[in-house]
């Protein structure tokens, strides 16, 4: 109908909050990972990485 060309938003911290807070944002430094200093969990979370990326693998063969 056009209405809603000629009105602004109400909230006026839509459009200048940023997406992600400037104290979340990463500075892009990759971390060494070192496989003596890793714990189960780690070791854990490796190897269900590396099955999940087999079934991709394996599913896009097929």
């Amino acid at each position: 109908m056009g209405r809603a060309h000629g009105h602004k938003t109400r909230d006026k911290n839509k459009a200048s909050l940023p997406q992600v807070p400037k104290n979340m944002k990463s500075d892009g430094i990759d971390v060494e990972f070192n496989r003596e200093l890793a714990d189960q969990e780690d070791l854990e979370a490796m190897a269900r990485s590396n099955a999940a990326n087999q079934r991709v693998k394996n599913s896009q063969k097929s």
